[in-house]
């Protein structure tokens, strides 16, 4: 039982003194004690009752609590009749090494204490295990027939007490009351999760957000453990199941449980996976027209029986949009740094394949499941989407009208960032919207060229869309490494070493000044500096590297050797 079941008993007369951030911790055990060491006698879960006759003095209360602490005891609490109230050492004490403490009222006798806690302790054990047996057996008949992963959730809700989730890579709510979890936490577990299997620990993983324990459960298939490689794309498209709850002190029978769990919840995968096959054809076969340079009345022949599969009970698509992705690990040939990109990292394709459609699902809307909207295929080591959108609402105008490679990936930065942490990358470009089947071959080289724009950022995970194919940053990933570094060392590493030597904010202050498109006062005030101050730095900048910043060409030179720096 938790302890905060205690506090929660009116009968008991319990009151907290300390320790309200610990009160999900588990109680398994009571013992009274007016040891000076009991440590001997306590196996660790258990609420120690004491009356406080081991207590000489304040300095005994140190002592004491560290024994209990290292014991491994759930809580401390004290029957204050004696000495009219619990003594502030032991308060303070108890504090410093976060044991919650209670104060057991002069009227309950600890014998009411003790016999409550080992009938709920004894009764909770005896039907976890009865729950192992009986419960597995339900929801291994359960299924996807039975209602899915919900079904399983709430068996785990009513039956054990225990609240669950499950999540996909990226920390988006599959199952489980959405309500019930804290924004935010979805991806924050997600990453805890990737951080996890690609450190190699041994699941469960224990993590903590924002004081809160959970354990978390990877959702695996039967089939055998897959090579290296392919694990490292394959995790960051698989499931987990989150448990508030710490799992470090669960019984065997429990953590199987839990992994049966896993295992009905991998079937459940596996289903929506075969569902999404007829999309993933239909894409197939547009990606394959559009790259054989098929005639336009034949691709949109495709396109008229992929719309109603794609939009339900809305018709023909009027635009459609393509996104394009590349899941690259260091060490693997091709892929952006120059080589065979249209055969590198084949093997990478489904992984990248089934990852772009998790990024793509976005929140829960009305109407189909958003998962329902999506259509991806890949070729070698590419994955290209092809995303229907729906009217234009007239009180758009058509701004911003479908995805913005910007805020695409907001939502799932940080937990495909953790999954790739170390030697992979992820890199994406978002064509712009076309009308017709004749709009999509340029569509597919416009996100292609995008992706390339991305894949020149720092980062694990980048986007580009195709605004930005307008402007000087598509020839940037075209420029060779050599000339790069030749060419931004020889305009900024001589302000470079001046600002290590000097503290001088040259850098800073040369990049406002041409984002304030060279207006004197526009910098100063953006700086907070005195105007000649500002005419002093930009003096030095040109002195120190030949240049004039009233030219227009030197300008252009700087700003582009920053965006390559």
């Amino acid at each position: 039982m938790r302890l905060r079941a205690l506090l929660e008993n009116d009968a008991l007369g319990l009151r907290l003194l300390g320790g309200a951030d610990e009160l999900d911790r588990t109680v398994r055990g009571v013992m009274t004690t007016d040891l000076t060491d009991p440590g001997r006698y306590l196996s660790g879960g258990e609420l120690v009752l004491t009356g406080l006759a081991w207590r000489h003095g304040p300095a005994d209360s140190e002592p004491f609590v560290r024994v209990l602490v290292a014991a491994g005891v759930a809580a401390l609490a004290v029957g204050d009749a004696e000495l009219s109230g619990v003594p502030e050492d032991l308060v303070t004490a108890c504090a410093r090494h976060r044991l919650p403490l209670l104060a057991v009222d002069e009227s309950v006798a600890f014998a009411t204490v003790t016999e409550y806690v080992v009938r709920q302790v004894s009764g909770e054990r005896a039907g976890d295990l009865a729950a192992v047996v009986d419960r597995h057996r339900r929801m291994m008949t359960s299924g996807p027939a039975g209602g899915g992963p919900d079904v399983v959730l709430d068996l785990l809700g009513t039956d054990l007490d225990l609240r669950a989730w499950v999540l996909s890579c990226t920390g988006r709510i599959v199952a489980g009351r959405g309500d019930a979890l804290p924004a935010g936490a979805g991806a924050l577990l997600a990453a805890e999760h990737l951080t996890a299997v690609r450190a190699g620990r041994r699941a469960p993983y224990r993590v903590s957000v924002d004081g809160t324990p959970y354990s978390l459960f990877p959702v695996r298939d039967g089939r055998p453990p897959r090579e290296h490689g392919d694990t490292r794309g394959t995790l960051l498209s698989d499931w987990l199941l989150a448990v508030s709850a710490d799992a470090g002190d669960w019984p065997e029978e429990r953590l199987d449980l839990l992994h049966g769990v896993t295992q009905l919840i991998a079937v459940e995968r596996d289903r929506r996976d075969a569902a999404r096959t007829v999309r993933r054809r239909l894409a197939q076969e547009v990606l394959e027209l559009v790259q054989t340079g098929a005639a336009p009345t034949e691709i949109a022949a495709r396109l008229r029986v992929a719309a109603p599969v794609l939009l339900p009970g809305l018709g023909a698509a009027p635009q459609w949009q393509v996104v394009v992705a590349r899941l690259q690990w260091d060490g693997t040939e091709g892929g952006d740094g120059g080589g065979n990109e249209e055969t590198a990292g084949g093997a990478s394709g489904p992984a990248t394949q089934a990852l772009l459609e998790e990024i793509l699902v976005g929140p829960p809307a009305d109407g189909p499941e958003p998962a329902d909207r999506i259509a991806v295929a890949h070729t070698g080591g590419e994955a290209v989407a092809l995303v229907p959108l729906p009217a234009v609402p007239a009180e758009d105008g058509g701004s911003e009208y479908g995805l913005l490679a910007d805020t695409l990936l907001d939502a799932v930065r940080e937990p495909l960032t953790a999954g790739l942490d170390g030697d992979g990358r992820l890199t994406l470009g978002v064509s712009a919207p076309v009308h017709s089947a004749e709009g999509l071959r340029g569509a597919l080289e416009e996100a292609r060229h995008a992706r390339r724009v991305a894949a020149a950022r720092q980062g694990r995970v980048c986007a580009a869309g195709h605004h930005e194919l307008a402007s000087h940053v598509l020839l940037l990933p075209f420029v060779p490494d050599d000339v790069r570094r030749a060419f931004t060392a020889r305009l900024l590493d001589p302000l470079r070493a001046y600002d290590r030597r000097h503290r001088a904010e040259l850098i800073p202050t040369l990049e406002a000044f041409l984002d304030s498109d060279g207006s004197w006062t526009r910098c100063a005030t953006r700086l907070h500096l005195h105007v000649n101050t500002l005419r002093y730095r930009v003096g030095r900048i040109e002195q120190l590297t030949g240049r004039d910043l009233s030219r227009l060409e030197d300008k252009l030179d700087f700003f582009l050797a920053l965006r390559m720096s």
